[in-house]
């Protein structure tokens, strides 16, 4: 970490340094931290061993790139960014590094964690039961932590029939909107529907964010069979038509391709 901050320290130095890299701030470098999370999941989902190694280093080096940008601002630097961590995970803990028992059941851990964050929240003057939910995070994410927020303090439905009670309300309003409603109230709509759609999941004990991973993998794999049947013919899909493609689509469903 020390090597890499180094690093860092010289892309940064002026007149020397990279020009693309003393260009950047907090704001233009947020999205490539947000990219560099969803390649440390991506490798995982693919279980591509080899390659997770280079994409840690690589979301390691967004916390130094903006350790870095703190400390000329007279922020904070990497230590203090280091620090905060090791002392959140030890106060988070009291089962491991403190006085009290870790004869507990990961329920009851999770149980506890909540606990101890609540009390962090509140010593922030977040008062409210939403209050800290990033803005930044993907919205299905925001979603599930919204809802679960709400659950802890009993707003939440009894059970994922109820849920899906409340999808089908949802889809008629959505076919509805789209029949007599404007681009505004259609998009509300179905903004409600997915809405309900993260909360099935997390009835069912689904992370919403993972399954439209697996989803979009899964839809990924089946095309590319298509092309590449399709290619065997010497044709590309805009030279197909639907019928043959689904049949293809089929034909890679049979085989469980996911």
């Amino acid at each position: 970490m020390r090597r890499l901050a180094e690093i860092m320290a010289r892309l940064r130095t002026p007149e020397t340094g990279c020009p693309w890299d003393l260009e950047q701030s907090f704001d233009t470098i947020v999205p490539y931290t947000i990219e560099e999370a969803h390649e440390v999941a991506d490798a995982i989902a693919r279980r591509a061993w080899d390659e997770l190694p280079a994409e840690l280093g690589d979301l390691a080096f967004q916390v130094v790139f903006h350790s870095r940008m703190a400390e000329e601002q007279g922020l904070f630097d990497l230590a203090d960014v280091l620090k905060a961590v090791c002392d959140k995970m030890i106060a988070r803990h009291p089962h491991v590094f403190g006085a009290e028992s870790n004869a507990k059941s990961a329920a009851q851990q999770t149980l506890d964690w909540e606990k101890i964050k609540a009390a962090e929240r509140a010593g922030r003057s977040e008062r409210g039961t939403l209050d800290g939910v990033a803005m930044g995070l993907p919205a299905l994410s925001r979603a599930l932590k919204l809802q679960n927020r709400a659950a802890r303090v009993g707003f939440d439905w009894e059970s994922a029939d109820d849920v899906l009670d409340k999808l089908v309300e949802e889809a008629k309003e959505v076919a509805e909107a789209r029949d007599s409603l404007g681009p505004e109230e259609l998009q509300e709509e179905y903004g409600d529907l997915m809405f309900v759609m993260v909360n099935l999941g997390r009835h069912m004990g689904l992370d919403p964010e993972a399954c439209l991973r697996a989803a979009n993998r899964k839809f990924t794999n089946r095309f590319a069979h298509i092309e590449r049947r399709l290619a065997e013919t010497g044709r590309r899909p805009a030279d197909s038509s639907l019928e043959e493609m689904d049949a293809l689509w089929n034909e890679a469903r049979a085989m469980k391709m996911k």
